[in-house]
C-alpha cells in the first residue's frame, strides 16, 4: 500500500517565485503575537497543484489509474493556472490554510471552466476504478501554509495587512 494522490508538479522557477512569496507573507503574519501563533510552511520543493487525494492504495492499481486518466484527458489542450491572489481557508478572519491561486475572474471565465472539465474528467476515471468522488468541489491553489495555533491572530495580521486584498503575479 501507498499514500497517493493526482497532482501537478511544478517548476524550479515558480517555486524559487513562491519562496519570495512565502518570506514576505511570513513577515508580515509572525511579526506580532510570535508565541502565540505557530505556523507550518510547506517547502517549496514540495509545492504542487494537488489534483485529488487517492489515500492508502495498493501500489498495482496505479497502472489501471494511469491509464484511465489519460483515457479520460489526453487529449486535452493543457490550461496555464495564473497565480494571481492569496487566500485562506476555511475563514478570512481565522484561517487553517494560507494559498495561493487564480483571481475569482479567472476562475469564473473560459480557463477556469476547462479547469472545472477536465477535473470532473479525473473524477470519472478514478470514480470507474471505484475510488469515491470528492465532496468539495475542485478550487486549484497552491498551499503556502498550514496554520496550527493561533488562527484568529493570523486572520488579524492579514486583515491589517490587506495582503490578501492586493494583486499578485507570481507566474502559472
Amino acid at each position: 500500500m501507498i499514500r497517493a494522490f493526482l497532482a501537478v508538479e511544478l517548476s524550479q522557477e515558480l517555486r524559487a517565485e513562491l519562496a519570495v512569496v512565502q518570506q514576505e507573507l511570513k513577515q508580515r503574519v509572525e511579526s506580532e503575537k510570535k508565541g502565540e501563533i505557530r505556523i507550518s510552511w510547506v517547502q517549496p520543493a514540495k509545492m504542487h497543484l494537488t489534483i485529488k487525494f487517492l489515500g492508502d492504495m495498493d501500489e498495482q492499481a496505479i497502472d489501471p489509474l494511469l491509464g484511465a486518466i489519460e483515457q479520460a484527458v489526453g487529449s486535452r489542450p493543457s490550461v496555464s493556472v495564473p497565480l494571481e491572489r492569496l487566500g485562506a481557508f476555511s475563514r478570512q478572519h481565522s484561517p487553517r490554510i494560507l494559498w495561493v491561486g487564480p483571481s475569482e475572474n479567472w476562475e469564473q471565465g473560459e480557463e477556469g471552466k476547462r479547469v472545472i472539465q477536465i477535473h470532473g474528467a479525473i473524477e470519472q476515471a478514478c470514480e470507474s476504478l471505484g475510488l469515491l468522488r470528492e465532496a468539495k468541489p475542485f478550487s486549484p491553489h497552491l498551499t503556502l501554509a498550514r496554520v496550527k495555533m493561533g488562527a484568529r491572530h493570523v486572520g488579524a495580521a492579514l486583515a491589517t495587512s490587506g495582503v490578501l486584498d492586493q494583486p499578485l503575479s507570481v507566474g502559472s
